[in-house]
């Protein structure tokens, strides 16, 4: 699952939102999607779109929506998804041509994006009132924008500190790292070379893949050092702080020294035991484990360490929320199927994959939650999330769960996509000696400023 995937997406210039407007009305034609009337013998047809295009993700949404169209004849659901790194980009130009699905499944990233663009539709009272309830805070505000919420929170993930225990233990460390200075103590006794300087092990992994590695690692030590990186109005940068210039140090020294290797990809470096400590996501865990096989038992997480004993946990989370489009014909019947999907709560295992897993069979957990752990993801239902990863889950996903009581979300102002790939520009220039942590703190906080300033 995503937001480790959440990749590079860019805003859309002039002649690139054109070009994509004239390839999507190409591709879907120039009428709008069917939708019914609700009429007997002529339902409504709500469309549903989403990214999750393939495999367990296709599967593991189209059984509830299944289970929905058998039981209301009234109200049918047609689910339609294209890949993450074209979603913002089809969210935009389908709404601008007239195609836009009923229900959104955008990145939480992009809410201030798309309701500054008039794509969502904010909650009904009723309905924001049990999503204030039912979630986490940090689900909420992701989900969120000026204190109004606009969908139920879907996939929601927190950042900890993954760690290969026979690497650790092989350099004489007894237990993953507490503070930062555990934490670098640990990365330069694990690291090793060859002869010629190549690595063989980063005893850090900081890698620029993309902009959730790449970012959301540098976001969670902020978050942890008690940072952030965009303003509460989201109008300006605050990474040009004691906490920035602290995580900017961190990373800077770690490189120089040899400890990490930005140019490695983690997701391959990690399972082939190259990699002894890496910040992640928990949506990583099962892909690790189908990875890796019996090796998956070397594989450790705890929380993200924080600068000094005693400090107060923190980190980062992002996510996804499920809202409705603010040019679907019935808003009323499509929030009532966000409600059924994601509060009504359902015993057994409606979403058939979490048998034999110690995922709560026969406990009372809703329909998304159910369809999250069954793919190795969670919600931001702290309740759901502790029947369901009970007794036999996963340990490596309890530290995920704790974190969802401290962690910090994403920033999601409508600049904050933009803001996100600076971000990532100016840590890639610091990672590679072009500057130094000062000149990197002062380009990030210029640049970041310019765009979110002009982005309201």
């Amino acid at each position: 699952m995503t937001p480790s995937r959440p990749g590079r997406t860019a805003g859309l210039s002039r002649r690139h939102f054109a070009l994509a407007l004239s390839s999507a009305l190409l591709g879907s034609g120039c009428a709008a999607p069917h939708r019914g009337t609700g009429r007997p013998g002529d339902p409504i047809v709500l469309t549903l779109l989403s990214h999750y295009t393939s495999g367990a993700l296709k599967a593991a949404l189209q059984r509830p929506v299944d289970e929905w169209n058998a039981t209301h004849d009234r109200v049918r659901v047609r689910t339609t998804a294209v890949e993450f790194t074209d979603l913002l980009t089809t969210l935009m130009v389908r709404q601008a041509a007239g195609q836009g699905a009923d229900l959104l499944h955008p990145y939480c990233l992009w809410t201030g994006q798309l309701v500054r663009a008039g794509v969502l539709r904010p909650a009904p009272p009723e309905h924001a009132g049990e999503i204030g309830r039912g979630y986490r805070e940090a689900a909420v505000s992701s989900a969120s924008v000026a204190g109004r919420v606009y969908g139920y929170p879907t996939e929601v993930q927190t950042y900890a500190l993954y760690y290969n225990r026979r690497l650790l233990r092989e350099a004489g460390v007894e237990r993953p790292p507490r503070t930062w200075r555990e934490l670098e103590e640990t990365a330069y006794r694990t690291a090793r070379r060859d002869r010629y300087g190549n690595t063989l092990v980063q005893g850090f992994g900081l890698s620029a893949y993309d902009d959730a590695t790449t970012v959301g690692q540098t976001l969670a030590l902020l978050n942890a050092a008690g940072g952030r990186f965009l303003s509460p109005d989201g109008r300006s940068t605050a990474i040009d702080s004691p906490a920035g210039r602290a995580v900017f140090g961190l990373e800077h020294r770690l490189v120089a020294q040899g400890a990490s290797a930005p140019g490695v990809n983690v997701y391959q470096a990690f399972p082939s035991g190259q990699v002894a400590m890496v910040v992640g996501a928990g949506w990583w865990t099962g892909n690790l484990k189908a990875l890796m096989g019996r090796g998956y038992r070397d594989v450790g997480v705890a929380p993200l360490p924080v600068p000094g004993a005693g400090d107060e946990r923190a980190t980062l989370s992002t996510g996804f929320l499920l809202g409705v489009n603010t040019a679907c014909p019935h808003p009323r019947e499509a929030w009532e199927f966000l409600r059924w999907l994601n509060s009504a709560k359902v015993s057994g295992t409606s979403t058939g994959k979490e048998a034999g897993k110690g995922a709560g069979n026969g406990m009372a957990a809703t329909r998304m939650s159910r369809l999250q752990v069954s793919v190795g993801s969670m919600t931001g239902r702290a309740d759901d999330m502790r029947t369901l990863l009970g007794a036999g889950a996963d340990p490596n996903l309890r530290p995920f769960l704790d974190a969802l009581a401290y962690a910090v979300p994403e920033p999601n102002a409508p600049g904050a996509q933009q803001a996100k790939s600076l971000l990532r520009k100016n840590i890639e220039a610091l990672w590679t000696g072009q500057q130094s942590v000062e000149e990197a703190l002062r380009s990030t906080r210029r640049q970041v400023d310019q765009e979110v300033s002009r982005s309201w």
